[in-house]
């Protein structure tokens, strides 16, 4: 089939690229390499369409979508901080790029539209294991533009029978996991500091849980996903077990010290994942231990990645405290 990627030189994306090679598929990729690297998709660069352009605005872009069979929505902006510090920008990039696409993807009768949402549109749950019914409580831009975003997805698939879903990821982690300057993701910043022998920061006493999924697990879930003739539903994806920090820090090895529990962040994450085990037939298979060692195994990535410390975290999270601690 020919298949289309956005954000498809980003962590997730290059992967999902690798992996519908392997199935000899056509893949046309639209990436403006705001975070997403072009050294993710160096080793198949001569076997995918690579458009550089940004789908918050309409433009030649569009052309790309005739005659695609499916359609893969993973180009975001991510993060707390920088989404709480430029919204506007978030908002153009996740609720106008996606809205851009969903109408470029309907004129052009793509066969799927898959979309990648985020478990942060839980905000602190009630429940864990937290399954798809759960009240959505953004707590920060970020969150709540790609909750937008999905809403936008269910909608055109409801009114317009656009054969649309999402899927909903938990905490994934990997090799090419992002290396960019903002602070983020907890095994970017722990990786670079393993690499420069510097102390892991861990927030608060450690004991917080995630649901880390593997990569490879994120992009078999969305494959199939797309073989499905699900529409308009969404999918919790995750490991099916979670994991404290420091059990984390445990398997990566080093020392560690403690920096502030931040506001708005829940104690634990966790996916209910049975309704996609029952209506969808997958399953995670990548343990944390094996996964932890994949991306210990590739550690060189991030080598030039930056090296943050207690002060340097400080300084960074300075609006998360002060917005989304205004109400402690």
């Amino acid at each position: 089939m020919k298949i289309l990627v956005t954000g498809g030189a980003g962590f997730i994306g290059s992967h999902l690229v690798d992996a519908l090679l392997a199935l000899n598929h056509e893949v046309t990729v639209l990436d403006n390499f705001s975070t997403g690297r072009r050294e993710n998709l160096a080793h198949v660069l001569d076997r995918v369409r690579l458009i550089d352009c940004d789908i918050s605005k309409v433009g030649d872009w569009a052309k790309e979508l005739k005659n695609i069979d499916w359609v893969f929505h993973l180009a975001a902006l991510a993060d707390i901080v920088p989404s709480i510090q430029n919204p506007d920008e978030y908002f153009r990039v996740n609720v106008d790029g996606t809205y851009n696409l969903l109408q470029v993807a309907k004129a052009a009768e793509v066969k799927r539209f898959v979309y990648v949402a985020s478990s942060s549109c839980y905000g602190i749950p009630d429940q864990y294991p937290t399954n798809e019914d759960a009240e959505i409580r953004p707590q920060y831009p970020y969150a709540l533009t790609k909750r937008l975003g999905e809403e936008l997805v269910i909608h055109w698939a409801k009114i317009y029978k656009l054969p649309a879903l999402s899927i909903r990821f938990f905490n994934v982690y990997g090799t090419r996991s992002r290396t960019s300057g903002t602070y983020g993701a907890v095994f970017g910043v722990f990786l670079a500091q393993k690499l420069a022998n510097q102390p892991l920061t861990v927030v608060g006493d450690g004991e917080q849980t995630r649901d880390f999924t593997y990569v490879t697990d994120v992009v078999s879930a969305l494959i199939t996903a797309a073989r499905s003739h699900r529409v308009a539903e969404i999918y919790n994806v995750g490991s099916g077990k979670t994991i404290s920090v420091n059990r984390l820090v445990e398997l990566l090895g080093g020392d560690k010290v403690h920096i502030p529990k931040r506001p708005g962040e829940p104690d634990c994450t966790y996916a209910d994942i049975r309704k996609i085990q029952s209506e969808l037939n997958w399953n995670p298979s990548i343990s944390i231990e094996e996964g932890v060692a994949n991306v210990v195994e590739d550690i060189e990535y991030w080598r030039n990645a930056p090296v943050w410390t207690p002060k340097t975290i400080s300084s960074a999270t300075e609006d998360w405290f002060k917005y989304l601690g205004a109400d402690d």
